[in-house]
């Protein structure tokens, strides 16, 4: 079962991958594409994705570890043979006819990639793998956005991700449980007279770009990642959708790296509150995300001009105060931006989880009557902290190794199921 309806609700069920040998396999020349700041110690990354995990399971979340969905999806010799023949422009040549022969091997090679036979002759990409594996994996935020009982499948904006949109396609039409997911839209499925998907317009589409801010609210971002041809499809696919949300914000991001989706800068905390980077989401200069609105019920889908997304959601229900990363100071606000200060994984109402480098950011929260301890303090029983009417409560996360992968808490994360907030 999947259910999602927005990103506070009490969190049930939630899937995450561990940083595994895949992290341990990148090198340096691998970094620009992948938007890392540095190789990872993955050791440590793996310590700090631990704790993350074992506080989310203290609190009474079921973690789901998307290896674990994977190998049981591979288990099907049928979701073996789809997933290597969706993989073949990816392949060498001679390994294009040879599929895996069990679960175990074809996971271990679709994400931790395969090394070349002779790593003597060189240190490039290319002199080292057969097919390169997949660090990016971790962020489970972005192959897929669980939406209602359905399923937004991604369409991921560069070559070296492409993969991880395959294991989601691969996992949610294929697994034992996840298998029955209705889709709700598949950027990639043509659709007649949008021909253009299979040439040089290609859609993009990640997850990171995508909030669920309530059941009628749907914010999606037009920034490095996601492009202006998947969102017109989105908004075609989700207003054939019965049921489905009312409201589609466009949010126009800056055209910077820092900025490179949605989520980091602007994720929602309470039922009035959002974690924020002011200069975008609510500025008064140029790099304010200017906001289009699309009535999904509409015959028109025309997207409409609503400039700030905080003041267009105020008028659907969504009344949210802003609290800034990095507090008041202009200076601190960038800095924490960069390392996920405005990304919070929320756990329930007013339960938040944030990286325990942007000291900043939980200065401003506590100054505004938020209790902000640490993870750690809740694994050695040192704090208790209860997601059923806590209290605002903000959990710092270790994040010493694991931030310069460049995505936060909800960056790691993707929301399986959630109570609906009343």
């Amino acid at each position: 079962m999947v259910h999602v309806t927005s990103e506070i609700g009490r969190l049930r069920r939630v899937l995450v991958h561990e940083p595994g040998p895949e992290v341990d396999r990148m090198v340096p020349p691998m970094m620009e594409e992948l938007l890392f700041d540095d190789i990872l110690f993955g050791e440590r990354a793996r310590d700090e994705h631990g704790r993350f995990r074992r506080l989310l399971q203290i609190l009474g979340i079921e973690v789901v570890e998307a290896g674990d969905l994977l190998l049981e999806t591979l288990a099907d010799p049928d979701a073996r043979e789809w997933l290597w023949r969706m993989m073949l422009p990816q392949l060498p040549p001679d390994l294009r006819a040879a599929i895996p022969a069990d679960a175990d091997e074809m996971a271990a090679t679709v994400v931790g990639g395969l090394l070349t036979d002779d790593r003597d002759g060189g240190i490039e990409v290319g002199d080292l793998f057969r097919l390169t594996p997949l660090p990016n994996w971790c962020f489970q935020r972005d192959p897929q956005v669980i939406l209602g009982n359905g399923i937004v499948f991604s369409a991921m904006a560069t070559p070296a991700r492409w993969r991880e949109g395959l294991l989601a396609r691969a996992i949610f039409r294929f697994h034992p449980e996840f298998g029955s997911t209705p889709v709700v839209h598949d950027p990639m499925r043509p659709e007649p007279g949008h021909e253009e998907f299979f040439g040089y317009h290609r859609p993009r589409l990640e997850g990171g770009d995508m909030l669920v801010l309530s059941p009628e609210v749907v914010a999606i971002g037009v920034s490095e990642r996601t492009n202006a041809l998947a969102v017109d499809a989105l908004a075609r696919g989700l207003a054939r959708v019965e049921g489905g949300p009312r409201w589609l914000e466009i949010v126009h991001l800056p055209r910077r790296r820092a900025y490179m989706h949605l989520d980091t800068v602007f994720t929602p905390a309470d039922r009035n509150a959002a974690l924020a980077f002011p200069p975008v989401i609510c500025g008064s200069g140029s790099q304010l995300a200017e906001t289009y609105e699309i009535d999904l019920m509409g015959k028109d889908l025309t997207p409409k001009h609503r400039g700030c997304i905080v003041d267009s959601i105020r008028e659907h229900g969504l009344d949210l105060e802003l609290i800034p990363c990095g507090g008041a100071d202009a200076l601190a606000q960038q800095r924490e931006q960069w390392t996920d200060g405005a990304n919070t994984l929320a756990l329930a109402p007013g339960v938040i989880t944030l990286y325990d480098r942007n000291v900043a950011t939980a200065d401003e929260l506590d100054s505004r009557g938020w209790r902000v301890i640490t993870a750690e303090d809740v694994l050695l029983g040192r704090e208790e902290v209860s997601l059923d009417g806590a209290g605002k409560t903000c959990l710092l996360l270790p994040s010493n190794e694991i931030s310069r992968a460049r995505g936060g808490p909800h960056c790691l994360s993707h929301p399986l199921e959630r109570d609906d907030v009343l």
